[in-house]
């Protein structure tokens, strides 16, 4: 089980990002502007570092729905390979099978 504290951290991290996401997504946009001058590109820079760093979507992890573990996690299903298969043998998830693109991929060769 992660440490209560990270999981907040991770929390507020992603209400950081979600807060600031329009903002980064414009001046990304309009820096990328060949017409602009070189002034105005590094004005445009200054004013993207000048967001909170934890407001950055790299900074973001994705954790374990059940444990917050940050490490060996499926994106299908939100959960840390351990539990997914705790799950699949208590016949929580369905096989252990995932359907992607109409192909059967086996999770646990």
């Amino acid at each position: 089980m992660a440490k209560k504290s990270l999981i907040q951290r991770e929390h507020k991290r992603k209400k950081l990002e979600e807060k600031y996401r329009l903002i980064r997504q414009s001046l990304k946009k309009k820096s990328k502007d060949s017409s602009l001058s070189q002034r105005e590109i590094r004005e445009i820079q200054r004013k993207l570092q000048s967001l909170p760093r934890n407001s950055a979507p790299t900074r973001l992890h994705r954790r374990c729905l059940v444990t917050g573990r940050p490490r060996a996690n499926y994106r299908d299903f939100g959960l840390s390979g351990h539990i997914l298969r705790q799950m699949v043998h208590a016949c929580r998830v369905q096989q252990n099978k995932v359907c992607k693109d109409n192909n059967l991929v086996s999770i646990f060769t």
